[in-house]
This record gives structure tokens, C-alpha cells and sequence, in this order.
């Protein structure tokens, strides 16, 4: 099992799941996937728990302030991208469009961070490691191997990415439907399908795909503890069988069978 100390600028480097209800949270995604967790305190019974696979760092939870509990804001997981400089980061992207919801700020000595919503509307965040450099394990069972944009305007979404993380891109046929996937260099780190009619009033936005070694007993799993299956297992010619699924507290992320 591959074990990361640091992650290439651009490509993606941790997750991290803001959740409405973190106790719930943490006993299902623990139970799901085996994970073990350290709950680090950040203030009066809160908690920026570290989610660990064989005692590694893969992503992390916490529990969300009350004012967007008023709003209403569901559950849901942030990829984080890694950059050589923050602050320049934050610059290019502003430039190209996007609009900062925080930062740039250091989180103690562990690296640096800044959170946009890009010109579509979906929300990711940079990262520049210092102490921690992120996942210390990906694309392994039980950790995350995959994020996808899902655009309103895919066009505009290559060339925000392009500009801001020197990204390239290749569009493929899946099922009839355009297939974006991003590279930087060898490596394909990304992919991303343009939202139609039939997504209604969803927002843009980055999914996260977690690595399982069988979908469907994983499914069998999230139902049994209180999750709903949103998309049923599906397989995808010469990729794997994938399911979209609702945490119990509403946060979704996909599982992949590669």
C-alpha cells in the first residue's frame, strides 16, 4: 500500500467532510469503511476528527457551525487541490473567475489553505502542506481514487482549470454522453460531465469517489446503517461498477468498484 508524504501541485490531495451532524456521521462512515478516527479538539466539544485507514491519515470530518445549520446547508465533502504557493493560487483563480469563500490562512503549522467557488458554482479548496501533506494514502480499497466535476458549462470549466492549475484535458465518448478528463502530465487526476435538464436545480459541483472492493455488499452495508442508495450500482465499460449514495445526514459521494 502506497503511502504518501506529499502530494504534486494540482492534483488532488485530501477531503474532508462538513457535516450536520458529526457524531451520526462518524459512526456510519467508521462502520462503512473500517476506518479508524482521532478526534482532535478545535474548540468547546468540538472536534476536526482525522479519518485514518491502518492508522494513515486519508480525510477528515467536522461538525458544522451553527449558522449554516440555520440556512439549512446540507452535509457534504470538500476536495482539496495541492499548490506550491497559496496566495498566488488565490490570485490566478481570481482572476479566472472564482470567488474566495476563505482564506488564505494557515491552519496551525500544518499547511496553508483558501476555498473558492469557481466561476460554475461548484466549491473546492487548495492546499499547501507544511506539516501534513494531505491523504497519506489514495487510490487504495476504502480511500478515495477519483473526484468529478459536475459543470453547468463544461467549456468554461476546462479553461478555469486550465489557467489556474496548468491542467490539460481529453474528451472521450461514455455511453453517448461527452467524458472530460483531466491530466497533468501522465497522470489523469480528474473528471468532469456537463449538468443537462435533468439535474433540475442541482448546483455544480465536485464528487467524491471512495474505492471499494465490492459495490454491492457495500451497498447492502449503507442501507443497513441508515444511508440511501441514490444511484443504483452501475457498471462503466472498462472502468468498474460505481453507486451514487446519502449519507444518513445527506452528504453524497460515490463508491467505485474498479
Amino acid at each position: 500500500m502506497a503511502s504518501y508524504t506529499k502530494h504534486q501541485a494540482g492534483t488532488f490531495c485530501w477531503t474532508e467532510l462538513c457535516s450536520r451532524d458529526w457524531a451520526s456521521a462518524k459512526a456510519f462512515y467508521t462502520q462503512l469503511f473500517d476506518w479508524q478516527h482521532d478526534d482532535q479538539p478545535i474548540g468547546d466539544d468540538l472536534y476536526y476528527t482525522m479519518l485514518q485507514l491502518n492508522g494513515k491519515d486519508i480525510g477528515a470530518m467536522y461538525q458544522m457551525e451553527a449558522e449554516r445549520l440555520e440556512q439549512k446547508v446540507p452535509s457534504h465533502w470538500l476536495n482539496y487541490i495541492a499548490v506550491d504557493n497559496v496566495d498566488e493560487t488565490v490570485e490566478k483563480a481570481k482572476q479566472a473567475g472564482a470567488r474566495v469563500i476563505a482564506g488564505p490562512h494557515d491552519v496551525m503549522d500544518a499547511g496553508r489553505m483558501a476555498m473558492f467557488f469557481e466561476p460554475n458554482g461548484a466549491m473546492f479548496a487548495i492546499w499547501q502542506g507544511n506539516q501534513h501533506c494531505g491523504s497519506q494514502i489514495k487510490n487504495e480499497a476504502r480511500s478515495v481514487c477519483w473526484n468529478e466535476l459536475a459543470s453547468k458549462d463544461a467549456e468554461a470549466s476546462r479553461q478555469f482549470y486550465s489557467s489556474v492549475f496548468g491542467w490539460q484535458y481529453k474528451v472521450e465518448d461514455m455511453d453517448g454522453m461527452p467524458y472530460t478528463i483531466f491530466t497533468l502530465g501522465d497522470e489523469e487526476i480528474a473528471g468532469m460531465l456537463e449538468m443537462n435538464e435533468e439535474w433540475g436545480d442541482m448546483p455544480a459541483h465536485w464528487m467524491t469517489y471512495f474505492q471499494v472492493t465490492n459495490c454491492d455488499e457495500t451497498l447492502a452495508k449503507v442501507e443497513e446503517l441508515g444511508g440511501t442508495v441514490c444511484v443504483p450500482a452501475t457498471d462503466v465499460p472498462n472502468v468498474g461498477r460505481f453507486s451514487v449514495i446519502n449519507d444518513p445526514q445527506g452528504g453524497f459521494l460515490s463508491v467505485i468498484e474498479m
